[in-house]
């Protein structure tokens, strides 16, 4: 079973109860503090309703990455679209290089 620490976390730093958060998903508080504990799965819909409820991702909240919230692709530019796109095609050592000129390009500003 996998421990869902962010949604302990989330709950704690929004001041939360887990009987609140329990009401909220429709659960008792002794099931909702079996998901923070890693002792149940939590349901898809009922992550999907954390999900909304903190405004995170569902990547957030299964530890999958640290940024709460990703830009949605739509909010980006043409030009941004573009060149995440090229960046993704480059090796490792060419994203070093790209940094570093970025870096540079910044610095003569």
């Amino acid at each position: 079973m996998a421990k869902y620490s962010r949604i302990r976390d989330l709950r704690e730093d929004s001041d939360k109860t887990q009987q609140e958060l329990a009401d909220y998903l429709g659960t008792s508080a002794q099931h909702y503090g079996k998901y923070e504990l890693g002792y149940a799965e939590i349901p898809f819909e009922r992550a999907i309703m954390l999900a909304k409820y903190y405004n995170v991702s569902l990547d957030y909240l299964a530890g999958l990455t640290n940024v709460k919230r990703p830009l949605p692709r739509e909010q980006l530019s043409e030009q941004e679209r573009q060149l995440i796109d090229a960046v993704r095609q480059l090796d490792d050592q060419e994203k070093d290089n790209l940094l570093t000129i970025a870096k540079l390009i910044s610095q003569c500003k």
